[in-house]
């Protein structure tokens, strides 16, 4: 099956829901670290409605479904663009997904369904992403998996802290609900996505996968191949420094 995959691009940066997911992001209190899931049959359920769908879409594919391919490359195209741009910046980010769709669908016939149909397609990403970064010559440090700075850099300044622990500069508070506030979405999405770009790798590549694509902690860890406590600690310093920006840009407003 021959496709052209670049029509599945979807919307563009400002339109594909990314700095909506950042002004969440930067709202979020220092020291959370994601919305903690309810345990429970629920949770199970979904989980396998979401692997039963994902084994249904597979078999569809497999089988030359037009209609199977349209509705991956809808749903799958433009986060994954999302992805290959974090991890190799823009000037690979289209052939790289061109190779990983290929690669996809070559591999189709051997998915056993042990993760998400999203998380094998973006494990598949980002050994592409290292791959064209090995062939091209271009900066893709086998380190941007680790928190290289895990154990010196704190995640909020001590000096807004009192000496009993409590916040002597608490956090600014936010609310997007005022006319005002709305229309600043657009200007505050522009900063934070300045900043999103600023993030050191590992930290930009944690946050896209959970506030924008919102992955769960296991799949990002899974994707990019660190640990949970690494993945807690890049993703509560990207974070940090997200809200901190949006801190700094409503302080001068």
């Amino acid at each position: 099956m021959s496709h052209d995959f670049s029509a599945g691009a979807g919307a563009g940066a400002g339109a594909d829901g990314t700095a909506a997911a950042l002004a969440q992001t930067a709202q979020r209190a220092p020291a959370d670290t994601g919305p903690v899931l309810a345990a429970g049959a629920s949770d199970d359920a979904a989980s396998s409605a979401a692997a039963a769908d994902d084994a249904a879409l597979v078999r569809r594919l497999l089988a030359g479904d037009e209609q199977a391919f349209e509705r991956l490359v809808t749903q799958l195209h433009t986060p994954m663009l999302r992805l290959a741009r974090t991890i190799a910046g823009p000037a690979g980010a289209q052939e790289i997904v061109q190779e990983t769709w290929a690669a996809v669908f070559d591999g189709l016939v051997r998915f056993e369904g042990r993760s998400s149909l999203k998380t094998w397609v973006f494990r598949i990403l980002t050994n592409r992403a290292r791959t064209w970064g090995t062939r091209e010559k271009r900066t893709v440090p086998v380190s941007w998996l680790e928190d290289a700075d895990q154990g010196s850099e704190p995640a909020v300044d001590p000096a807004r802290f009192d000496g009993t622990g409590d916040w002597a500069s608490p956090p600014v508070p936010w609310t997007e609900q005022s006319p005002e506030g709305l229309l600043l979405r657009k200007e505050i999405g522009v900063v934070l996505q300045r900043e999103l770009e600023a993030l050191v790798p590992g930290q930009r590549a944690v946050i896209v996968l959970r506030d924008v694509e919102g992955c769960p902690s296991d799949e990002v860890c899974e994707i990019l191949g660190i640990s949970e406590a690494n993945q807690r600690v890049l993703l509560h310093r990207g974070r940090s420094k997200l809200r901190a920006a949006l801190e700094r840009y409503l302080t001068r407003g």
